[in-house]
């Protein structure tokens, strides 16, 4: 059975990967538990507390076939403030770490998180051959993972360095990002406890939300994909969009609730993305993805499988 290592693997994209491919793979989760919960992961995937920018952590896995690097600063608002630095830090280091010690442990393989927020509001649909701008610090870091893994290839070729520009991802397992999960939980988590949830303007903005078994099916067919892409990017959506007023009707019919949302003036002045959505054309054509979960469903499961006993942070009225 082939090994995979999965950096940042007891958090949201990273349970989801493990637990759905824990029978097809030899599936390691490393993780510091920073934005992770060990109890995301069945009990029968492999789990080691450690550090992806620390090589003696990574050294514990042994010999891997690949590697999915999820760890690292994971959004823009965990830039601010005292965060700026080591938010820089913990990005760059654990992405040139993992890179260096995939190579040197003979992996195929290494597969990263990039985002769609280098795209900005570029013209829609979104497409991987868009001259993109990094609109903030988080965005920065992923642009540099791409460039990295561009001159890394070239110097080290027999390695796939593979990026995922993600789209607005949903489903379970955020509880312990808190304040900075997906809309979609932070809204659920709020209507779940008869709370008012918060909309930055109109509410018209739209996203592409993205159920995270789809991204976990992107994920698992670059890893079976046989003929070699170098240091490819690809984006993983569904080429719809929603609108955010669209998403808390949704989640108030699947609750059986009536709850307004109270709608204030946009605190983010600078760079907010009004409108994305995917163009998917790529990663249909190279790797054979087509989304499986439509929105209502991946909302339904996402009240179904509330957990507000678990979540880390409670405000829902930032970082919009």
């Amino acid at each position: 059975m082939e090994r995979i290592l999965v950096t940042g693997g007891a958090g949201f994209i990273g349970s989801n990967f493990c637990n759905i491919n824990k029978k097809k793979f030899d599936v390691t989760a490393l993780d510091n538990l920073f934005l992770g919960d060990p109890d995301n992961l069945d009990k029968d995937v492999k789990f080691i507390k450690g550090d992806a920018c620390k090589m003696e952590d990574l050294n514990r896995v042994g010999k891997v076939d690949y590697v999915i690097h999820l760890a690292g600063t994971s959004s823009a608002p965990m830039f601010m403030g005292e965060g700026f630095i080591q938010g820089y830090v913990n990005s760059i280091q654990s992405f040139v770490t993992v890179l260096e010690w995939a190579r040197k442990n003979g992996a195929k393989k290494m597969l990263y998180a990039s985002t769609s927020s280098l795209y900005g509001n570029n013209p829609l649909p979104l497409v991987e051959t868009q001259e993109v701008t990094p609109i903030n610090h988080y965005a920065v870091t992923k642009r540099t993972y791409e460039y990295c893994a561009k001159c890394y290839n070239k110097v080290y070729p027999e390695m796939d360095i593979l990026g995922f520009r993600f789209m607005s991802v949903y489903g379970p397992n955020e509880e312990a990002k808190g304040i900075y999960a997906n809309l979609i939980s932070q809204f659920c988590w709020d209507i779940g406890r008869d709370l008012v949830p918060v909309i930055y303007g109109d509410g018209n903005q739209f996203r592409d939300f993205t159920n995270v078994r789809d991204v976990v099916q992107g994920l698992t067919l670059a890893i079976g994909h046989k003929e070699k892409l170098g240091a490819d990017v690809f984006n993983i959506g569904t080429g719809h969009a929603t609108k955010i007023n669209e998403v808390v009707d949704a989640l108030n019919k699947a609750f059986g609730k009536h709850i307004k949302p109270k709608h204030i003036e946009n605190p983010v002045k600078e760079n907010y993305v009004i409108g994305q959505h995917a163009d998917i054309g790529k990663i249909q054509k190279v790797l054979g993805y087509k989304p499986t979960v439509k929105l209502k469903d991946g909302i339904l499961e996402q009240v179904k499988n509330l957990r507000l006993n678990k979540i880390r942070q409670t405000s829902s009225q930032q970082f919009r």
